[in-house]
């Protein structure tokens, strides 16, 4: 076969696969050529195997540093077809497979490898041979990926179309692209470098975006993990671009807490919140704080989900459901509901990280808000009641998830009133309040920014609220206290604003 005179020359940093497809390449008729592990792990497996030196007839140097970058390997590599006649009157043959893939830098870097170490790790010939082969995909199968083994053995029989060729080729510059952005990364060893690389890896194409007339398709960043990416869909229909915004942003809430706790969350808006005893009587508060916006929601949980809160659940039409776990009970209660997709995220949102907004033509970065520096200090001369402590603390984990201008109006660990986004703060003081209604005597209330005149306060206390919490900072914050000490209102400056625009 035409094959008998090709080489396929294997150089692989990820072994898997490597025998079988250098099996099935020499039943093809190629040659097989190797460097280092690779050669060792076919010579190991009974295969025919020619080493690099060999076939370059040139002694590896430099502690192995220059091996494949030789002439007789890249002239392999890089003739075109047309150029077959050149190749052989040099005494050359060429090349028609490369496998290559590169030492997993990122994880060398993640795993705490020294600088001298990492420096060692960065591989030269492997993006080399790689980016040749792909450039001269026409003549030279590129072949960076484990999982593509099996389809290129298949091509190979039938013989590879230019469209295969062309998508080896593409994944080998993506692998080699990749690769480089994270040793760039690791040298600027900054948050904000002047080049920021930011490496996506697509892992689902996605119905539509927000609307149907929008196309979509979620992204991993690579290098990095999140609870959501690594969660794992029990059941229902597959996530849409929506769901995951709103499984983010109530999964993100409901992290938060140590206590047992619900969230529920429409629009990326927190609308029923509660802690409770057990996931039962947490969901059951959550769900009377706002019957009617729960519709359609998403409800996420901190604890493992059982039967009864299962039941519970499948008494009202829900999007997602997301919890660390599911009881056989619950698994089989929520079975019933062919659509509602089920998500078992494996651990909870905290640490730090990269948030990022879209202009058009940039981006913005920000550390996203996930610390909370705040010292709370009683600026009236009534302190809150023991009982009035726990209730601010939550109103205000709450607050800092709600669009800004934010109110929560909350009384025995669950919200009785969420105003959102509105913009301006007493509309959304406003909005909080009549919410709650009656259920806002002897209630607490949180601001996700100081209160520029003293109008809420007065507004929360012509409702019975008790206490208040909010950052200060304001040129009228006197107003505001003087307000509060009037009405008999505890309030509480936290130092600490949390704007989400």
């Amino acid at each position: 076969s035409r094959m008998r005179s090709m080489w396929a020359l294997l150089s692989v940093a990820d072994k898997r696969g490597i025998v079988d497809f250098a099996r099935g390449l020499a039943e093809l008729g190629f040659r097989l050529l190797a460097t280092g592990g690779t050669y060792r792990a076919l010579r190991e497996a009974g295969l025919p195997v020619t080493y690099i030196s060999d076939f370059t007839g040139f002694p590896e140097i430099l502690e192995g540093r220059v091996k494949t970058l030789h002439p007789k390997v890249h002239a392999a590599l890089l003739a075109r077809p047309d150029q077959e006649e050149e190749l052989k009157a040099l005494g050359l043959e060429r090349i028609g497979v490369l496998a290559v893939n590169l030492y997993p830098f990122r994880e060398t870097v993640a795993r705490g490898a020294s600088f001298a170490e990492a420096l060692e790790q960065i591989d030269i010939g492997g993006p080399a041979m790689l980016r040749a082969a792909a450039k001269n995909h026409q003549a030279v199968l590129p072949v960076c990926d484990p999982e593509d083994y099996p389809r290129v053995l298949e091509a190979l029989k039938a013989g590879p179309s230019p469209d295969f060729r062309q998508k080896l080729a593409r994944k080998a510059f993506a692998h080699t692209a990749l690769y480089d952005a994270a040793i760039a990364e690791w040298l600027s060893g900054e948050k904000f470098p002047e080049e920021k690389l930011l490496a996506l890896r697509r892992e689902a194409s996605l119905r539509y975006g927000e609307n149907p007339h929008q196309e979509a398709a979620l992204y991993r960043v690579v290098g990095e993990r999140g609870p959501l990416l690594e969660a794992q869909v029990l059941q229902g229909k597959a996530m849409s671009f929506n769901n995951y915004l709103d499984a983010e942003a109530a999964w993100n809430l409901v992290s938060e807490f140590a206590e047992p706790a619900c969230v529920a969350v429409k629009h990326q808006n927190p609308c029923g919140v509660a802690l409770g005893e057990t996931p039962l009587e947490a969901y059951r508060k959550a769900y009377e704080a706002d019957p009617v916006s729960i519709f359609g929601g998403i409800v996420a949980f901190n604890r493992p989900l059982d039967g009864p809160t299962a039941e519970a659940l499948a008494e009202v039409f829900l999007e997602v459901v997301l919890a660390p776990s599911f009881s056989p009970e619950a698994r089989a209660v929520l079975a019933r509901k062919k659509n509602l997709r089920l998500l078992q995220v494996p651990f909870p949102a905290q640490g730090p990280y990269l948030d990022l907004r879209r202009l058009r033509g940039g981006v913005l970065l920000q550390d996203a808000d996930t610390e909370d520096p705040a010292e709370p200090k009683v600026v009236t001369e009534r302190a809150p009641t023991p009982e009035e402590w726990p209730d601010l603390r939550f109103a205000w984990k709450v607050v800092k998830h709600v669009r800004s201008n934010a109110i929560v109006v909350a009384k025995g660990g669950m919200t009785l009133g969420i105003g959102v986004g509105q913009t301006n703060r007493l509309a959304a003081a406003r909005h909080a309040l009549e919410a709650a209604g009656e259920r806002a005597k002897g209630a607490v209330l949180a601001s996700d920014a100081f209160f520029p005149f003293d109008d809420v306060v007065r507004l929360a206390a012509s409702y019975g609220i008790a206490a208040i919490i909010q950052p200060g900072g304001s040129v009228r914050d006197q107003d505001s206290i003087r307000a509060a000490e009037e009405a008999g209102i505890a309030m509480v400056f936290t130092g600490v604003r949390h704007f989400r625009h």
